[in-house]
């Protein structure tokens, strides 16, 4: 199944674009303060979307070895 390697990606992107927009507000605080606020926000849900896709594999495959077992 390849929903683990894409949810990790998708935490690591997400985790990046969070980043790169706390170095940019660090860096000029007021050029685009809003701008910014709605990137990490949107960073944010992205990486809880992923950290739920990946709970929702492992439940899957916890029930599939369940049924196997």
């Amino acid at each position: 199944m390849q929903a683990f390697p894409i949810a990790a990606a998708g935490i690591a992107a997400a985790a990046d674009r969070f980043a790169a927009s706390a170095a940019r507000t660090a860096a000029d605080p007021l050029a685009d303060l809003a701008g910014e606020t709605i990137e990490r926000m949107t960073a944010e849900t992205a990486l809880k979307a992923n950290v739920a896709v990946l709970k929702t594999a492992d439940d899957m495959y916890g029930s599939l070895l369940d049924i196997l077992a």
